[in-house]
């Protein structure tokens, strides 16, 4: 079953020219990472430090696989440098069907 994940972050405010090319850059290999089926980045309008990276993958294997990569030194990426707290993914793989 796909996988919807979202990481959400709160960039430093004074950093956020610096955060947009860190996230650019991260996003780059997570885009290229096989079993991810996409992603974007929203923002917040009321606080332009707040987004969430949206990831869709084609099941919670291959982001399991990912994420485990990202722990790896040739995983590190700058992040860490232009967030204020730590940030919070959360998986979605369930589903409930609707009737139409």
């Amino acid at each position: 079953m796909s996988a919807v994940v979202q990481l959400e972050m709160h960039l430093d405010p004074t950093r956020l020219d610096e955060a947009e090319k860190v996230i650019v850059e991260t996003l780059k290999a997570t885009r290229e990472w096989p079993g991810n089926q996409g992603l974007e980045v929203i923002v917040d309008d009321a606080d332009p430090a707040h987004v969430i990276v949206v990831e869709q993958w084609e099941n919670t294997a291959a982001h399991d696989a990912y994420a485990a990569w990202r722990l790896t030194p040739e995983g590190a990426n700058k992040l860490g440098e232009v967030v204020t707290a730590k940030p919070v993914k959360t998986v979605f793989s369930g589903r409930i069907d609707l009737p139409y």
